[in-house]
């Protein structure tokens, strides 16, 4: 049986059925149908990410696509990687390999949570007004430091193994 937090008996997934993944280098067992965020909630996993600017703590604040903090990074190998995905539509399958993002070095303990102890010299838009000077250091040092910071997953460097049955040279705006 997966997850000691389940109300045994009750749901609509079946025991019977069950995966097995990775969420930030630790194996879950999960049962087959659940989210991301229902099999972590089973486990008794609630820090899911941090915030962005301050890297405080966050947990799941809601049951839908409109969740604001469980962003993850679903992959199941190399090649097949999808950053900034929401945990609570995300089903699990077998295999997968889970990682929060927007924290370093683990979600538990995150460096850049001492953001916070600097909050009150961090005002809204402070960077509009720091980084002006020297100009010559905005696109080598401040701007990759900022979207450092931004807290968005990576995109895939290698190109996608998948194939297509069709291609469109232009996006749909």
């Amino acid at each position: 049986m997966s997850g000691d937090y389940r109300i045994k008996g009750a749901g609509r997934l079946t025991p019977a059925r069950t995966a097995r993944f990775t969420f930030d280098g630790k194996i879950y067992p999960a049962l087959e149908g659940d989210t991301v965020a229902s099999a972590l909630l089973a486990n008794g996993v609630h820090l899911i990410g941090r915030s962005f600017k301050y890297h405080r703590p966050r947990g799941f604040l809601s049951a839908g696509p409109e969740e604001p903090n469980a962003l993850i990074d679903v992959s199941r190998d190399s090649l097949r990687k999808q950053p900034n995905v929401r945990a609570t539509v995300q089903e699990v399958f077998d295999g997968a390999i889970i990682a929060s993002q927007n924290r370093f070095p683990s979600l538990s303990f995150d460096l850049s949570a001492i953001n916070d102890l600097l909050s009150p010299m961090f005002a809204a838009g402070f960077y509009y007004k720091t980084f002006m000077w020297p100009k010559a250091a905005w696109h080598r040092v401040y701007e990759p430091l900022i979207r450092r910071a931004a807290g968005l997953g990576k995109a895939p460097s290698e190109p996608d193994a998948d194939h297509y049955s069709g291609r469109y040279a232009h996006c749909d705006v």
